[in-house]
């Protein structure tokens, strides 16, 4: 029997932020910046200079992105205020689950001690129809793929 393996859309997903919870909490229309990259340092050969050994660095994670139409009374923004408004931070656990058509996880990001480093309304026009767009940006320790 042949496998029926069909990569999955990135459009069906959802985003738990621990402890913090609402209806729409975990709504959102794009996440974007999950990356990792290791970086290298390049070590010259003593005394037989042909060589250069490139050795790897500890990896380095981007800031996680997210954007979603404005939601009213939303604790996850409340939290993000809090942090730019007193600077004081309260880390959490970032959940971030690619679904399948079932809406069961087929694929789980874990993010470790993300705190808001970035706060974004967009512009107001009154020449366009177009909702108003929250940017949350979030910093973190690192990311592992739990499934």
């Amino acid at each position: 029997m042949a496998d029926n393996y069909y990569p999955p859309v990135g459009f069906y997903f959802k985003v738990n932020v621990i402890g913090i919870t609402g209806v729409n909490e975990g709504s959102f229309q794009e996440v974007s910046g999950l990356n990792v990259k290791l970086g290298t340092d390049d070590i010259k050969e003593g005394g037989e200079n042909r060589f250069v050994h490139r050795l790897p660095n500890p990896p380095k994670y981007e800031n996680v992105v997210l954007k979603r139409g404005m939601v009213t009374g939303s604790a996850l923004i409340q939290w993000a205020i809090y942090a730019v408004e007193q600077f004081t931070f309260s880390p959490k656990t970032v959940m971030i689950n690619l679904l399948n058509e079932k809406a069961s996880p087929i694929a789980v990001w874990k993010l470790t001690n993300a705190y808001p480093i970035s706060l974004q309304v967009s512009s107001f026009k009154s020449q366009e129809n177009a909702i108003v767009v929250e940017t949350l940006e979030l910093a973190y320790d690192y990311f592992n793929r739990t499934l």
